[in-house]
């Protein structure tokens, strides 16, 4: 089934994800890019604890992940590919790697500098060039915090 979700969330793997998303996509991978995370061993061990015992979880570099994409696509395994934000989702992206496929965007909270697009998403003005960034770069780019609500598009996104 190859690459079931490109998704932008902050929390990574947690219940939304294994949850919401994991009961209709049915993963059974979920590859997490991230590269601070790699480097953290006990980070690691927290986020494996949020995956169903059933999914491999794997953590990998953006420089790790680039070449992984094309294998992922053409997998018989069902692969989520989780970034904490835009800028690792970009630089995964560079090149066209990313190019056709539907990038979402499901939890970017409130912080310092962020102004609310939705009530689950919320942009500083590079996280606005990096979601232009994507989709000049062959992505599809919407956002929806659950498979059931509605997709809603960049346009709506930057209102």
């Amino acid at each position: 089934m190859a690459i079931t979700l490109l998704r932008v969330d902050e929390r990574l793997i947690h219940g939304q994800v294994t949850v919401g998303w994991g009961a209709r996509l049915r993963p059974t991978v979920y590859v997490v890019v991230d590269d601070n995370l790699v480097a953290s061993d006990w980070e690691r061990e927290l986020m494996e604890l949020g995956a169903p015992p059933d999914v491999e979880v794997e953590f990998l570099s953006v420089a790790a992940a680039r070449p992984r994409v094309q294998e992922w696509s053409g997998s018989p395994a069902r692969v989520v590919v989780l970034t904490r934000d835009l800028d690792h989702m970009m630089r995964l992206a560079r090149g066209g790697i990313l190019s056709g496929e539907e990038v979402n965007l499901g939890g970017l909270h409130h912080a310092p500098g962020r102004i609310e697009a939705l009530p689950y998403l919320f942009l500083t003005d590079e996280d606005r060039e990096l979601i232009l960034e994507l989709e000049a770069e062959g992505a599809s780019v919407s956002a929806r915090d659950l498979p059931t609500s509605p997709r809603r598009s960049v346009k709506e996104i930057f209102r």
